[in-house]
């Protein structure tokens, strides 16, 4: 199936929170995202206009949704500048694909849509783009590696679960 890729506009907040919604309600999200349900329901809309916003302007931050050709959002993928650590890298957290788009090679579109608009960037030049996967995630793990993605060696600890570990990926720029 053929998907638009692009990034969400300004005016599509409340679409943006419905499926970032959708993403934490989803059976996997425990070990798949470090916020839960409650906490993002509990936003005001004026952190989800915020968001969008931040999004359409692309500088330093943008979510990319894929767009099936009926309209619908089948998933989504947030890259942001992250200036701390080696050097210049950007971050992909909020990775969602609904259901009954998995396989289908939405992932791998969003993906290419979050990898383009970081080495594209001018200011700052990016060194890595990176990731965290938890270490019970073997699904999503198995994603990043198919993209490219290496373990770097450095984990952390579960945000919502010091017992459990999360992993880090990274891509290096080609040199």
């Amino acid at each position: 199936m053929d998907y638009l890729i692009r990034a969400v506009r300004a005016d599509e907040w409340r679409r943006l929170r419905d499926l970032r919604l959708a993403a934490l309600a989803d059976p996997v999200a425990d070990v798949a995202f470090n916020q839960t349900l409650e906490k993002a329901s509990a936003l005001p809309d004026e952190e989800w206009r915020e968001r969008a916003r931040w999004s359409a302007e692309g500088r330093e931050i943008v979510t990319f949704v894929g767009e099936d050709g009926g309209g619908r959002w089948g998933g989504m993928v947030t890259a942001f500048v992250e200036g701390s650590g080696a050097g210049p890298a950007v971050d992909v957290v909020g990775v969602y694909v609904r259901p009954e788009y998995r396989g289908t090679g939405l992932a791998r579109g969003l993906f290419g849509a979050a990898m383009e608009w970081a080495w594209g960037l001018a200011e700052p030049v990016v060194e890595c783009v990176r990731l965290w996967v938890h270490e019970e995630n073997g699904r999503a793990a198995g994603l990043y590696r198919g993209l490219g993605f290496v373990a770097s060696g450095r984990t952390m600890a579960d945000p919502k679960n010091a017992a459990a570990r999360e992993v880090e990926m990274v891509v290096r720029r080609a040199a």
